[in-house]
């Protein structure tokens, strides 16, 4: 991105030889700001622009190569011969193989095409490249090469030079919109590599914004963006060498290409279980062409080629870091998770007392009683009338409807008033206000013991299970799943406008019957669940801290209670991801040693 902006700037320079460079690199620096500013709006408000403004740019750079051509020395075009290449390094020189590090310049750019992957079918990138990309390339560089034979004293700055006067200006703007537009497929790439580590549980939480409803790949990241800002800038002002980064660039890229190759084999093993012929022809035809690269790029690891690995390295520990502490808290509280035949030991006042209110206790769990529940009432006397886990869960869809929200499932009797709740939302729902939330859970657990009442009337109605059986389309409002005392509920499926949807036609229970019968079972939970309410609520949520052990080593001490900690300090806050109100909030802390 570095190099893109900073060869695109270049073009200033070269109608003013007396122009100094920092004046580029001022350029290069506004540009990066003014792209990197721009993210938050998302690349479907411009995006139209991109695909006529880059075939513009390759015709651009394609019809000034054939110009090239045709006016310097078309005897250039002889250097598609392979006897050439094959000549050119049975010369033998040392500075021939180093060469290649320049050469590698002339593909970077192409790893980006799998970036968009998330945005185009792989038909049509692979249309794109074949019938306009790389012809334009083939015959820009070709072009080049006429020029340069013909002033060999202009290599430093050949493409510029090289295009006609005529054209200068409206080529240098093409040429800047172009990199603009290159570099916000390196952003973009950024933003898909970091959503996906952070799916994996390989990176800090951070905030990701959709910036597009129709597109889910199209993601916007605050955090990253003013960081890879900082980097972008830190580099271009640093280096102010268009050769160092270039170095730096094709560093990166072949050792991107070098990784790509080696991580493609185990997947035609395991995912495409192709055969192992075919793995080797295929390992050996790609090492072939990426060794030569990769050994004469890694000569100039001195010359600028530090950076890309400094910069992975880091990044490799902070993932590597927060993955392995991650997984080792998840696996605590998975194998810490309290059992229902615990709960149901402990009676109807969990062997404590019963506090008026309702606790919303929320957890990563989608099943089982969390530790820090266990860990909460073993150091507190009491705990609230109404208990309800909350558990929050992000879908890979645009919006989760508000009455499919919510799935409530009792735990243990009645009488013991627990409760699961899963949220669900989609990546563009947000939490608008808390009390909204908080009513709109209260409502659904309302709506479900109200039905639970209801289907507790007609568990013994005959004409009942003969409809459900039948599968008669207005049972579809009540599915239902019992197990013991427990009873699951999707309240996304439970949107009903009268009893007649859920009675049979013949059942016994009709009109007033069912009336007396839900107001003896539902009124009176209804009221005591209002009681509460008024009562007040308290949020609880788990904060577990992970230390190391005593007899650890200095590595993993420094790892875990510093870098670890840092990490999490940095992340968003669990109270901040649901909204949680201060004055409600209570975090019940316990320590992990690892």
């Amino acid at each position: 991105m570095c190099y893109v902006v900073l060869s695109a700037s270049g073009g200033i320079r070269v109608q003013n030889q007396n122009m100094s460079t920092d004046v580029v690199v001022i350029v290069a620096v506004i540009i990066l700001i003014g792209l990197f500013c721009m993210q938050h709006y998302g690349t479907d408000k411009v995006g139209w622009l991109f695909a006529p403004l880059v075939l513009l740019w390759f015709i651009l750079i394609g019809g000034v190569g054939v110009v090239n051509i045709h006016k310097y020395n078309s005897s250039v075009l002889k250097a598609y011969n392979p006897v050439y290449l094959f000549r050119y390094f049975k010369r033998g020189k040392s500075e021939i193989w180093t060469s290649l590090g320049g050469v590698m310049l002339s593909i970077t750019g192409t790893e980006a095409l799998y970036a968009d992957l998330c945005h185009f079918p792989v038909l049509a990138i692979q249309i794109a490249f074949t019938l306009v990309v790389f012809p334009c390339l083939l015959l820009a560089y070709t072009g080049q090469a006429a020029y340069i034979i013909d002033h060999k004293d202009h290599v430093a700055d050949a493409f510029y030079r090289s295009i006609p006067g005529a054209i200068y200006w409206p080529a240098f703007i093409i040429a800047t919109l172009a990199a603009v537009v290159a570099s916000q497929a390196t952003i973009s790439a950024t933003y898909s590599i970091i959503k996906q580590a952070l799916a994996l549980g390989c990176f800090p939480r951070v905030n990701i914004v959709h910036t597009s409803k129709k597109f889910l790949g199209q993601i916007y990241i605050p955090d990253i963006n003013w960081v890879l800002m900082i980097l972008c800038i830190a580099v271009t002002a640093g280096f102010k060498n268009q050769s160092q980064i270039g170095n730096a660039y094709g560093t990166a890229v072949v050792i991107v290409m070098l990784v790509t190759t080696f991580l493609m084999v185990p997947v035609m093993l395991l995912v495409w279980k192709s055969h192992w012929i075919l793995v080797v022809i295929f390992l050996v035809l790609s090492l072939t062409v990426e060794l030569p690269y990769f050994t004469a790029c890694i000569n100039k690891v001195d010359q600028g080629g530090w950076v890309p690995l400094v910069i992975a390295i880091t990044f490799f520990i902070i993932m590597y870091v927060w993955h392995f502490c991650t997984v080792k808290r998840y696996e605590f509280e998975m194998h810490s998770k309290v059992s229902m035949a615990w709960i149901l030991g402990l009676g109807p006042s969990l062997g404590l007392v019963r506090v008026p209110g309702i606790g919303f206790v929320y957890t990563e769990l989608a099943s089982g009683v969390p530790h820090i529940f266990s860990h909460f009432i073993t150091n507190l006397p009491a705990i609230h009338s109404v208990v309800v886990f909350v558990c929050v869960k992000y879908l890979p869809v645009y919006t989760v409807p508000v009455e499919e929200r919510f799935i409530m499932k009792r735990i243990g009797p009645k009488n013991y008033h627990m409760f699961r709740c899963v949220a669900r939302y989609g990546y563009k729902d947000i939490h608008k206000k808390d009390e909204d939330f908080e009513k709109m859970l209260l409502d659904r657990l309302l709506v479900f013991v109200r039905l639970e009442s209801m289907m507790d009337g007609y568990s013994d109605s005959e004409d009942f299970t003969m409809m459900e059986q039948k599968g008669e389309r207005s049972t579809r409002a009540l599915l239902t799943e019992k197990a013991g005392s427990n009873t699951m509920s999707s309240i996304g499926d439970m949107s009903y406008s009268s009893h007649d949807s859920i009675m049979p036609a013949k059942s016994p229970l009709t009109g007033n019957s069912l009336t007396r019968y839900s107001s003896q079972t539902f009124g009176d939970e209804q009221e005591f669940l209002n009681r509460c309410k008024d009562a007040g609520i308290v949020h609880i949520l788990g904060n577990t801290v992970v230390l190391a052990r005593r007899d650890s080593g200095i590595v993993k001490k420094v790892a875990v209670n510093y870098v670890y900690a840092f990490l999490r300090k940095l992340c968003r806050e669990n109270s901040v991801i649901f909204n949680v109100p201060h004055e409600s909030l209570l975090n019940v802390g316990q320590i992990y040693y690892i």
